[in-house]
């Protein structure tokens, strides 16, 4: 059973006069040329997995007295080395 939701949304004009040209163009209604292009707009995208990105790092430690946890502390530490 579908069952279908009245709604009411503020659209800009010139995108609605676009929506009924081209539900008369294709014989469907204004609604289901909106529910189509919401559909297409909600629709996961082919070929849009999210990559991880890869940070260059180099190898060792902080130098003594370096708390990478402490923000506070190395503002300080790179304010002092200016």
């Amino acid at each position: 059973m579908l069952i279908c939701m009245r709604t009411t949304l503020q659209l800009d004009d010139q995108l609605v006069v676009q929506a009924k040209i081209t539900a008369a163009r294709t014989g469907r209604t204004l609604s289901q040329v909106i529910e189509d292009a919401l559909r297409q707009a909600l629709a996961p995208r082919a070929g849009s997995t999210r990559q991880r990105a890869s940070v260059p790092t180099s190898p060792g430690r902080p130098l003594p007295g370096v708390n990478l946890d402490d923000n506070a502390g190395l503002l300080d530490l790179m304010d002092r080395s200016r």
